[in-house]
């Protein structure tokens, strides 16, 4: 029997579809402990028994939030891999900063999210940050840094976080760092590619 969340997946346009979409926004938002079921039905204009009826207690519908984000955080990597066959490390990094920022970008709420899990003491059940450790060593095989996923070193798991923490943090920082800068939102976009490119290739070259 297919899960609520194979369901929703099924069915982008269900119930269940709709309020995964808002609870991914809220979550990301206010994180698990602000946020309330009240809150989530009030945004998809239901009543809370109807949530419930769908998706159950707020920790169920937090972990399904979770397991989504890190299937298609899983995806990204996957894409990752394949379109970084056979390149130059250069080009590989350049690649793969392009293709998480994009989808960073698009999804606000992956970032806040992360970073969520790595601050918050208070723990609720699944967490990104221990799901995303998973791919690290695919991703440092990827680029090359290591010859198979069981022979990772600390060194390049540690770069390898340190391109994906810097991602996470220009994009959960938008609202702070873009005044600063003073650029529209796809200009902040093209800066933040272009700045992780100019401070982490030659790094990662020089490194390899």
């Amino acid at each position: 029997m297919p899960s609520r969340l194979e369901k929703a997946r099924q069915d982008p346009a269900s119930m269940k579809a709709r309020i995964l979409a808002c609870a991914r926004k809220i979550f990301g938002e206010f994180g698990y402990s602000l946020t309330t079921t009240r809150m989530i039905a009030k945004e998809v204009g239901i009543d809370i028994s109807t949530l419930y009826y769908h998706w159950g207690e707020k920790q169920d519908l937090y972990e399904a939030v979770i397991i989504d984000i890190s299937d298609e955080i899983r995806e990204k990597f996957l894409e990752v891999e394949r379109n970084v066959s056979g390149q130059s490390l250069a080009v590989r990094l350049e690649i793969a900063i392009d293709i998480m920022c994009d989808y960073l970008f698009s999804h606000p709420e992956v970032s806040n999210l992360i970073l969520f899990g790595y601050f918050n003491k208070d723990r609720h059940g699944v967490t990104l940050d221990l799901q995303v450790s998973e791919y690290i060593s695919t991703i440092a095989v990827a680029m090359g840094l290591a010859s198979s996923k069981s022979r990772v070193s600390v060194q390049d798991k540690a770069r390898i976080l340190a391109v994906w923490n810097s991602v996470l943090n220009f994009i959960s920082g938008e609202n702070f760092f873009r005044p600063m800068l003073d650029v529209t939102q796809p200009d902040y976009v093209a800066v933040v590619k272009e700045t992780l490119k100019f401070i982490l290739v030659p790094a990662f070259v020089r490194s390899g």
